[in-house]
């Protein structure tokens, strides 16, 4: 494969190149040295596979991927692609199954992704079928690792990634254990399609400083305001963060009026107020945490609100960012009722969310001349570290330091 022609004018991710968002040759590259590199791809919850033969169908990169509950009761994940022709082996997104039998010329795999049969492999009245050395052990899609935390369920091609508590590290794992701390349910979904580069939105979610400055719902209702008590945590390697923020609706604050800000309206009210009525959940006084894992997961808490976002890339220039909402399995009607009301705060027509999933496409249309230039990432200084305070783009930083170590690791 050709090297990277892409050049970054400095390396301390302050600067970054336009053209990394809409080059082919870089996209190639990606779904080999990161999504099917040393990392661990999100693919679905446990919860989501109940029982032997139970399955869910998604992608790791660009490559599709079957996640099923063994007969052991292990979970194993194995390209969704027939070792003969390249069909898909499972057609819907979930179910239920003794075995995959693809439909095209009939091969059939065990849970574990293992080639067991050959439709008419011996021929019909002696005639055709495969020859004597036709070996079906050697003849399987090709299986990922599997490894689980706090429910997660993820996936890696590499035998060179680490144990998945490694991989995250302490403050991260610990900041997940937080959210998905006891048995969960899921209680809604939604599929999003996104006009932009998959590292734009993940840019975006790891982007502490735009979140009162773009969404007016945020600032308006006080759910997020940088003057508020929060931070920012960036693991080791700059791939995960998390962000958070505490309510304190005593606190007097004029920070985005002074400064005439378009994110700040009094006018606006809400014709039902229940919508932010929550119920206390959480000892530690966060009322809003969001949290990243390279390449593509995000696991939400905005007050009541608890979400997995899965961000996947569908192209240079689209991506698909699948929703799942949660609730726990413990909750009281009442509690259940306000989670599902909550779920209006996120999401494609979210009051929070719905501008996230236009602004990627606005920078995606507003950089298709500028290839030869670079976006500026020096909010907070040009250090890739955890802060107290939220007006940084030190977890952006962050997400390219680790970017560029797997792409150039990957390459030496």
């Amino acid at each position: 494969m050709q090297t990277q022609t892409i050049q970054w004018k400095r390396r301390d991710n302050t600067r970054i190149p336009y053209a990394i968002y809409g080059d082919s040759l870089t996209h190639q590259q990606e779904q080999e040295r990161i999504f099917r590199g040393a990392v661990w791809n999100y693919l679905c919850l446990e919860v989501e596979l109940p029982e032997t033969g139970s399955y869910r169908t998604t992608f790791v990169g660009e490559t599709p991927v079957v996640v099923v509950r063994g007969e052991d009761e292990e979970i194993y994940a194995f390209e969704n692609r027939c070792a003969h022709r390249g069909a898909l082996i499972a057609l819907e997104k979930s179910g239920k199954v003794e075995s995959f039998q693809c439909v095209y010329h009939a091969w059939s795999y065990n849970l574990q992704g293992e080639l067991t049969g050959v439709a008419f492999e011996q021929g019909v009245k002696g005639q055709g079928g495969m020859p004597p050395t036709f070996c079906k052990e050697e003849h399987s899609p090709r299986r990922l690792r599997t490894t689980t935390f706090c429910g997660l369920v993820f996936g890696s091609f590499s035998d060179d990634v680490p144990d998945i508590e490694e991989y995250l590290g302490e403050e991260i794992a610990a900041r997940i254990e937080r959210v998905l701390h006891k048995p969960v349910e899921v209680i809604g979904r939604f599929t999003q399609a996104l006009p932009n580069n998959w590292k734009l939105y993940f840019e975006n979610v790891k982007d502490s400083y735009h979140a009162s400055l773009l969404h007016t719902f945020f600032t308006t209702f006080e759910i997020n305001r940088l003057s508020q008590k929060g931070g920012v945590i960036v693991d080791s390697s700059g791939g995960h963060h998390v962000s958070y923020s505490m309510i304190d609706p005593a606190a007097k604050d004029d920070s985005y009026k002074e400064q005439a800000l378009r994110s700040d309206n009094e006018r606006y009210r809400l014709k039902d107020p229940s919508l932010l009525s929550g119920f206390h959940e959480y000892d530690d006084g966060i009322t809003l945490q969001i949290l990243s894992v390279f390449p593509g997961l995000v696991v939400q808490q905005i007050q009541n609100c608890i979400a997995i976002r899965q961000l996947l890339p569908k192209g240079i220039e689209k991506s698909e960012l699948n929703w799942t909402y949660l609730g726990y399995a413990d909750d009281t009607p009442e509690q259940r009722k306000i989670r599902l009301k909550q779920l209006n705060l996120v999401g494609p027509a979210g009051f929070i969310s719905m501008e996230d999933g236009a602004v990627g496409g606005f920078v995606q249309r507003g950089i298709a001349g500028a290839s030869d230039l670079d976006a500026v990432v020096e909010m907070g200084g040009d250090a890739v570290g955890s802060s107290e305070g939220r007006a940084t783009e030190t977890s952006i930083r962050g997400f390219w330091k680790a970017y560029r170590h797997h792409m150039e690791a990957a390459h030496d």
